[in-house]
């Protein structure tokens, strides 16, 4: 075998351990060492197609790498920082609101997380209202059917970032820390609720 097909084979082999990994980080980087074998082969042995296409699929690569990279630094940035979700703007989308209109209601199919960035809105059930900075249908991510579990609806005229679970579960896969992050809102959500009831209890009585 002459040793410019051991550029080929290495090519080869770094793609087949693409299918192997675990995070889209890792993936990125061995698809790029891939890329660049299979360009190396392309041009000693004059196969233009295989060089041509690792060519074109180089900087798509170098280009997701890099989002991920940025991703991860925000990510860990914000989970040893604060709580500030301000971080996931440019990877939501924007969806506008008017008073009375309804978000989702109980037992309906969670499919999407929800971030106040204007407005008012209240969760009927619980009646909390919810403003700027909260975070809406979270516990659909780790509940089991994944079902609403409160009536939202919007109060005032508001405006809401975007993310579809699986966006979120995306995310998670390409950086763990995101899941923990997550666990850390959920549970915020959790103790608030549990304080408001004992506060509300004691009311009461």
């Amino acid at each position: 075998m002459h040793w410019m097909d051991s550029l080929g084979y290495l090519g080869a082999l770094l793609t087949l351990a693409t299918f192997s990994m675990t995070t889209m980080l890792r993936l990125r980087m061995v698809g790029i060492a891939a890329n660049l074998a299979f360009i190396s082969y392309g041009v000693l042995t004059h196969v233009y197609p295989v060089m041509l296409l690792h060519i074109a699929l180089l900087p798509l690569n170098l280009w997701r790498l890099n989002q991920l990279l940025q991703l991860t630094r925000l990510i860990e940035s914000a989970s040893t920082t604060s709580r500030s979700l301000d971080w996931l703007k440019p990877f939501s989308r924007r969806k506008a609101t008017k008073a009375g209109d309804v978000l989702f209601r109980l037992g309906e199919l969670a499919v999407e997380l929800l971030i106040v960035l204007s407005g008012q809105f209240r969760a009927i059930e619980a009646d909390v209202v919810l403003g700027p900075g909260d975070v809406i249908g979270e516990l659909g991510l780790v509940t089991r059917g994944k079902k609403r579990t409160q009536t939202v609806v919007c109060e005032q005229d508001g405006l809401l970032l975007l993310l579809t679970y699986d966006e979120v579960r995306q995310m998670y896969f390409q950086n763990p820390k995101f899941g923990f992050f997550l666990l850390e809102l959920v549970a915020e959500r959790l103790i608030r609720d549990a304080d408001r009831m004992a506060n509300d209890s004691r009311k009461q009585t």
